[in-house]
């Protein structure tokens, strides 16, 4: 069934460009497209839509974006092997009573809804700022002192994440070749005392402060740096991006999220001016969490902060499109989905299964 979707949402893509041209028509007048591409739209100008502040404007020009964003996770994994539920049931409870953990993570959803907006007050300048709504559930399996299971239960979290506000700053450009430096900070908007109801090892359903991986914000200040390099030549592009997330001191609850590094590298090649795909691969790494929340403590291990950070490196396959003509020329649509390929994590945590993104924007 996901696949009819995905394919479906790529159909649903495509068949707003009623006019565009075939490949075999772009062939013909690859070196007039060559000449022309600078002055003119083409679905390459923009980065992989997983990547975020990877393209500036020019002076006096606003673009307004939107982005969904759907990530799951299932099954669990410490350091680079999976783990069965027995084996997690054998693990110490950082809390000490019961002495093992109890309650089982299984799945794990998270839709996100960002929207953006860019503004250039020079060409060398483009400022950024987004929102993020967040919409996360989590279905759990709960074992009595036995070791039998008694039921399961989902927790969900929803509402407004933390906010960014980027500046981006050319450093060098020549029309094939752009680089430019991303400097952001986070504000933390996002609610750090999510609560939901759960079902305890001794059969009972109280309600508690939700683990660190439900909440919606981290609570601090974080400075986002990073830098993005791009490039493109008749039909292909390609391009680099690195960031980071280097949390600012303890947030009211005694805690610091791990800093985070993300290294991501793409291509993509062009098969007209208004279609283009394109794969990228990104690593990244990331701390566990420094401090813990006195509120947080259960038999369950995204209680304990030691469960947090790790390594993964995933890959990504996408298509941008940009309407040529008509009532909606200048739109851009995208989509990527991603996959793993390496998870070596600080566990037992959940492991990542497969995400995509849908995304719209608009200059003027």
């Amino acid at each position: 069934m996901k696949k009819h979707l995905i394919a479906g949402m790529l159909a649903g893509i495509l068949g707003v460009f009623p006019a565009i041209p075939s490949a075999q028509a772009c062939d013909a007048c690859e070196d007039s497209m060559h000449n022309h591409f600078h002055i003119s739209l083409r679905a390459d100008d923009h980065a992989p839509i997983g990547i975020m502040g990877d393209h500036m404007h020019e002076a006096g020009e606003w673009m307004l974006s939107y982005r969904f964003m759907r990530m799951d996770m299932e099954g669990n994994r410490d350091g680079t092997d999976s783990l069965s539920n027995a084996e997690i049931l054998a693990t110490p409870n950082r809390f000490g009573t019961p002495p093992n953990l109890r309650v089982v993570p299984e799945e794990m959803s998270t839709n996100m809804h960002m929207i953006g907006g860019m503004y250039a007050p020079l060409d060398t300048l483009t400022l950024m700022l987004m929102a993020n709504y967040i919409d996360r559930e989590m279905s759990h399996s709960t074992y009595n002192m036995a070791g039998t299971k008694i039921g399961e239960f989902e927790t969900e979290a929803k509402g407004w994440g933390d906010t960014k506000a980027s500046a981006l700053i050319r450093l060098y450009e020549d029309g094939t070749h752009h680089l430019h430096l991303n400097a952001g900070i986070s504000l933390p908007t996002g609610s750090i005392k999510e609560e939901d109801t759960v079902l305890a090892p001794n059969g009972m359903t109280p309600r508690l402060r939700l683990p660190y991986a439900m909440q919606l914000g981290s609570g601090t200040y974080d400075l986002l740096p990073g830098f993005t390099y791009s490039g493109t030549h008749q039909k292909w592009g390609w391009g680099a991006q690195y960031m980071a997330n280097f949390h600012l001191g303890e947030n009211s609850q005694d805690y610091t999220w791990g800093d985070k590094h993300l290294l991501s590298l793409w291509g993509s090649y062009l098969f007209t001016p208004a279609v283009s795909a394109s794969f990228r691969v990104t690593g990244e790494t990331e701390q566990d969490i420094d401090g813990i929340d006195s509120n947080i403590a259960a038999p369950v291990q995204t209680a304990d902060p030691d469960n947090y950070g790790g390594e993964r490196v995933s890959a990504a396959l996408g298509i941008n499109t940009v309407v040529p003509s008509g009532i909606l020329k200048g739109h851009r649509f995208s989509f990527e989905a991603t996959l793993p390929v390496y998870q070596d994590l600080n566990g037992p945590q959940l492991e990542r299964d497969h995400a995509f993104m849908l995304g719209w924007s608009k200059a003027f």
